[in-house]
């Protein structure tokens, strides 16, 4: 059974990151990447209003042989990054244990979604962060039918979901609150009043579900 890790990781901890750290402030989120054997070739949704200095700041960087624009919609641009050499990176990692990246995104850490063919698979992820020292933080590992349970359970979208997993790990619900509002919205690089939204809204599903259709089928 496949079986899901969400795990997130700073920017200069590996080599892509690198690359795309720094000025120009673009926002980053890759294009789902498949196994690809012994190589990985990331395509990236980049949105922002310099491109001429990000394919610069990208095409200059050591292991980068070129960056290809694919596709441009609205104020967005689908590249292609090219590796000079194979190296012992994150995404060498995850192709290497046959995983599915399914999300990846900046959000002052980076935050990958990945799917895996089963446990074993996910083990020898795991066995390649450790003996490089890539420093991933495991947010959560669920298989694919608690993943639809937990769906079902709270009905949460993903974005709802996602501003309710930062808040609790920054500390945004303690009394008193670790983190603020703005802080929260821009690790999540959207308005404050759209991060209040998600979490106002999503904190109602979970309640309701929770509660108040839990106290309905009791009765």
């Amino acid at each position: 059974m496949s079986v899901f890790l969400e795990f997130t990781i700073a920017k200069t901890a590996f080599t892509l990151g690198s690359v795309l750290a720094g000025s120009p402030p673009m926002s980053v989120e890759l294009e789902r990447i498949v196994p690809t054997g012994d190589s990985a070739m990331p395509f990236l949704w980049v949105t922002g209003d310099d491109f001429d200095a990000f394919e610069r700041k990208v095409r200059g960087h050591e292991y980068v042989d070129d960056v290809i624009a694919l596709d441009r919609v609205g104020d967005s641009t689908l590249y292609r990054v090219i590796w000079y050499e194979t190296h012992n990176d994150l995404i060498r990692g995850i192709t290497e244990a046959d995983g599915t990246i399914l999300e990846g995104r900046a959000q002052g850490r980076w935050h990958f979604r990945v799917r895996f063919p089963d446990h074993d698979s996910l083990s020898q992820f795991s066995d390649f962060c450790t003996d490089r020292d890539l420093p991933i933080e495991i947010v959560r590992t669920y298989t694919e039918l608690e993943d639809a349970e937990g769906l079902v359970q709270y009905g949460l979208s993903d974005e709802q979901r996602d501003a309710l997993l930062l808040g609790l790990r920054r500390g945004y619900f303690d009394t008193p609150s670790r983190t603020s509002l703005d802080d929260l919205a821009d690790e999540l690089e959207i308005s404050q009043q759209a991060t209040s939204d998600r979490i106002r809204r999503g904190t109602e599903q979970v309640l309701t579900e929770a509660l108040l259709l839990t106290e309905e089928h009791e009765e």
